[in-house]
């Protein structure tokens, strides 16, 4: 669209004469850095000079042409001050060749190389929103007040992580997994466990044919695309080892056999609180392998009443998406694009949990690695084709604390979770 200005600069004001929003990556940013040695702030959806690829062009007689750039972050129009247009034809008028890989680059003077220049993309990035949106209004049909556990559930599957879901009995964990498994078109087997759980009752095993005199192996019900194992910590250490290698590489290995599970695989298990009776806490190594840990914790009293007055449905006939397009959607999510600076600020936080004297084992680079796939799926459900900042600080406290060990020995998860955030709020965020 196009636009002229009321007033006729009768003080050699610039006017706005044209008018034509862009939508560009952080390769313009470098380009301009190395021809004009300009220093931009995260810029998307910049807004450019006319003539040179489209944008805003300000201009009075004898006044230099004027740009003004949009900031990521705030999303105020910042001021570039006076331009002056490359030449016609000359090596600083043509853009930079788009780098070869998506996400972090590896070198130091590039930033990134984002997707969403494809409008293709994009609009994939849209519909995963959509469809989330229609499972999350599903959803709350059947579990009552809780819209920001059930966004971070559906962020953890977009992300292909295991889920770990603790809080008392009866508020609606196993209710919650089960909604979300239906909506998606996944397949799902649960297992609820026991102390004399056995390791073969998760994974299968064989089983002898009399009538062959063979063996012939029995797939247990962690062959599916969700796995909702009840009361975890119920089971018996060796019972939960079972799942390590599950949960790590989607595969199990029986009798010295590799079984590849299904994809996509993820687990979803609720435990009880420490110190309930029967209870065997999960050891650090598991823990790890979960992407999240939340608590569900008590409905508030408005919803209970709702709860009381107005039953949710308790079954979910239909799905909204299939497996396949789930599939579809968590390789979208693998494609959101990370600057360098973000990826800079995620390392100085993990770095900071490693020196915090509270702390006696920081977060790991496995944990690095699933707290950058969670900011992924966050941008994704936003309706982004990159991450910001405030992706990771909306997933720390779920994806991190679980990773860390306090040293006092009378330290909760709650107590973590305030490290956590201590730490967030002291590392400087990248402008």
């Amino acid at each position: 669209s196009s636009f002229r200005s009321n007033h006729h600069n009768p003080d050699q004001r610039p006017t706005v004469i044209g008018y034509r929003r862009v939508g560009w990556d952080e390769r313009w940013n470098e380009w301009w850095d190395e021809r004009w040695g300009r220093r931009w702030a995260g810029v998307s959806h910049g807004v450019w000079p006319i003539g040179y690829h489209g944008g805003v062009q300000m201009r009075s007689p004898g006044v230099p042409l004027i740009s003004f750039r949009r900031s990521l972050f705030t999303g105020s129009l910042l001021f570039d001050g006076p331009t002056t247009p490359p030449a016609a034809n000359s090596p600083a008028s043509r853009p930079p060749a788009a780098p070869a890989a998506h996400g972090v680059p590896t070198t130091a003077s590039a930033t990134m190389d984002l997707s969403s220049d494809d409008d293709g993309f994009a609009l994939q990035v849209q519909s995963l929103r959509d469809h989330l949106s229609r499972i999350r209004d599903a959803v709350g049909q059947t579990i009552r007040g809780k819209d920001d556990v059930v966004d971070q559930v559906l962020m953890s599957m977009l992300a292909g992580g295991s889920i770990l879901l603790e809080d008392v009995p009866g508020v609606g964990k196993t209710t919650l997994a089960k909604s979300i498994t239906t909506l998606m078109g996944l397949d799902f087997g649960r297992v609820q466990c026991t102390p004399d759980l056995l390791p073969a009752d998760i994974l299968g095993g064989p089983i002898f044919r009399p009538g062959t005199g063979e063996f012939e192996f029995r797939p247990g019900p962690i062959f599916c695309h969700l796995l909702i194992a009840d009361e975890i910590n119920r089971a018996s250490p060796r019972t939960q080892s079972a799942l390590l290698e599950a949960m790590a590489e989607s595969q199990v290995t029986i009798d010295g056999t590799r079984y590849d599970l299904r994809r996509p695989f993820i687990v979803i298990a609720t435990q009880n609180p420490g110190g309930f009776e029967g209870t065997y806490p999960l050891p650090e190594s598991q823990l790890d392998r979960f992407l999240i840990r939340l608590a569900m914790d008590y409905p508030d009293a408005d919803a209970e009443v709702a709860l009381l007055l107005d039953p949710p449905q308790t079954e979910i006939v239909s799905a909204i998406v299939t497996a396949d397009q789930f599939a579809n959607y968590q390789s979208v999510v693998s494609r959101i694009g990370v600057r360098r600076r973000v990826a800079e600020y995620l390392v100085d936080v993990v770095t900071a949990t490693r020196a915090d004297p509270r702390v006696q084992i920081g977060v790991s680079p496995r944990g690095s690695k699933m707290w950058l796939s969670a900011a992924k799926a966050t941008a994704a459900m936003d309706g982004r084709t990159f991450v910001l900042p405030d992706d990771l600080q909306q997933t720390a406290t779920a994806v991190l604390p679980h990773r860390m060990s306090a040293k006092s020995s009378s330290a909760t998860h709650r107590d973590l979770c305030e490290i956590v955030a201590d730490i967030i709020g002291c590392v400087a965020v990248p402008t």
